[in-house]
């Protein structure tokens, strides 16, 4: 059976719930850090290496760390994986006018202008 990803985020709160791993349990963002940047790394190294299995290993553990993080920050009653999930669908559509609305971006580096510009918009909002 194959796992999706509100088994993941269900597996994050099981891991910091009242009988999960004593280690999970005492992380905070501050301890998580040097994990997300060491993760971070790794995946630079195994893209650099043109290494595709090593790259699916490393993509997971950055994930990790971005589940770990939003379970965090739901537990804070800051925001959830969900929230995350809404607030990069926004900022993709809002800065790509170019493919979900009328704005014209026929070369990478138009595209680029353009998300540059959308993304200081959305900065000085």
């Amino acid at each position: 059976m194959k796992n999706n990803f509100a088994d993941l985020v269900e597996t994050f709160a099981i891991l910091r719930g009242p009988n999960g791993c004593p280690w999970d349990k005492k992380q905070t963002h501050e301890s998580l850090i040097k994990n997300l940047r060491e993760e971070s790394e790794e995946l630079v190294a195994a893209i650099e290496k043109k290494d595709a299995a090593n790259m699916k290993e490393e993509l997971g553990d950055v994930l990790l760390q971005v589940l770990f993080h939003a379970q965090l920050a739901k537990e804070e009653g800051l925001f959830t994986i969900d929230d995350v999930i809404q607030a990069l669908y926004d900022k993709l559509h809002y800065r790509h006018p170019h493919v979900f609305g009328d704005v014209k971006a026929k070369s990478p580096e138009e595209a680029l202008a353009v998300w540059k510009e959308m993304k200081k918009k959305s900065r000085e909002k």
